[in-house]
């Protein structure tokens, strides 16, 4: 039987509680999406509290969780690779195989949620397979190099839109967010593969010196794109796509720093639960959203009641991860990706209590 890939003693909880924060980020992104608006639909006046907390969505969460789940999945991508490799396996046929069965996974829950990411994350991982033997500085070049022209490209989609149309469609491809997700898979593999990850107490000078080098772009874009999403400003899509990746960064390089302190670290430790189960819970969100939806006979939410959704249900995920942690290993899709990413069943018991394994 395959080792499993990753151990208890392995997990990295840095990463579990990112995940699971990002976990919820995004849910409060796709809970408006769970109604498909259809001809005919009245749409709610966005007014009030409704409005500032619509703005607070659009500023802090919307295409910036999603870009932090993009990392933590490039990130995981080194990490199983690596240590795939260390036990004697094939990593780059093992991780195309794994990332085959996601997209096999996506496309069936393409069906629950049209939104679902799955299908985009499995294609655009079989880019990144290529880069598990190259160099960091070969790794950090290109990387670079795709960061700037994703930035310029969303620089000329605000301000130069009546280009040349070649010029156009090639900006207006380099901006959108399947480069955005190929450019956080990137960044998070080259942190990994760096050694960042998992010994961050390590590189935390360089940690900080990033987050305030970060800090005003950051404000710069939360203050645009509020002022932009209070004023209803029609190009306030193409500055949120603008601010995406700069303002991940910051949020992961904040959120790494924070997560130093061990206090912080217990205090959100609830979320590592459910990133342990993050396929599980991302799927489970659409199923349990679009059933709260229905049962309180809500066509559209609004701001608020998305806010309360979301909470909710990851309540219900903290809880539902929480007690299965304490009997299973893996999630019940985790468990499922692996089987047929191996071939072989895996050991369903854990070898003790979960917040032992943390």
């Amino acid at each position: 039987m395959q080792q499993p890939s990753v151990t208890p003693k392995e997990r990295i909880v840095s990463l579990d509680i990112i995940r699971g924060l990002a976990l919820f980020g995004i849910m409060l992104i796709n809970i408006g999406g769970y109604r498909v608006i259809t001809e005919g639909m009245e749409m709610p006046a966005i007014t009030g509290a409704d409005a500032i907390i619509q703005s607070l969505i659009t500023v802090l969460v919307q295409k910036k969780f999603f870009s932090i789940f993009s990392f933590l999945f490039g990130a995981g991508f080194y990490l199983f690779a690596s240590r795939a490799e260390s036990r004697g396996d094939k990593p780059r046929r093992r991780f195309a195989r794994r990332l085959f069965v996601l997209l096999l996974m996506g496309i069936v829950h393409i069906f629950i949620f049209w939104g679902s990411i799955l299908p985009i994350y499995a294609i655009a991982g079989f880019l990144l397979v290529p880069f598990y033997r190259a160099s960091l500085p070969a790794i950090a070049w290109i990387g670079g190099i795709l960061l700037a022209l994703h930035l310029l490209a969303n620089a000329i989609m605000l301000w130069l839109p009546n280009l040349a149309p070649a010029v156009a469609s090639a900006a207006g491809f380099l901006a959108n967010d399947a480069v955005t997700i190929f450019l956080m898979f990137l960044s998070g593999f080259l942190a990994a593969k760096a050694g960042w990850i998992g010994r961050t107490g390590e590189h935390l000078g360089s940690i900080r010196k990033l987050f305030f080098l970060l800090l005003p772009i950051a404000i710069g874009f939360v203050l645009w794109t509020w002022t932009a999403s209070m004023n209803e400003d029609p190009q306030l899509s193409l500055i949120v796509s603008f601010g995406a990746v700069p303002l991940a960064y910051f949020f992961l390089a904040g959120l790494f720093w924070l997560l130093e302190n061990r206090l912080i670290a217990v205090l959100l430790s609830p979320a590592a639960k459910v990133g342990r189960l993050a396929l599980t819970n991302y799927v489970a969100q659409s199923l349990i959203g679009v059933a709260l939806l229905n049962a309180f006979g809500i066509e559209l939410p609004a701001p608020r009641q998305i806010v309360v959704l979301a909470i909710a249900i990851f309540m219900i995920q903290v809880a539902f991860s929480s007690i299965w942690l304490r009997y299973f290993r893996m999630g019940p899709l985790e468990k499922l990706w692996r089987s047929l990413t191996y071939g072989k069943s895996t050991r369903k018991k854990a070898e003790g209590p979960a917040s032992n394994r943390a």
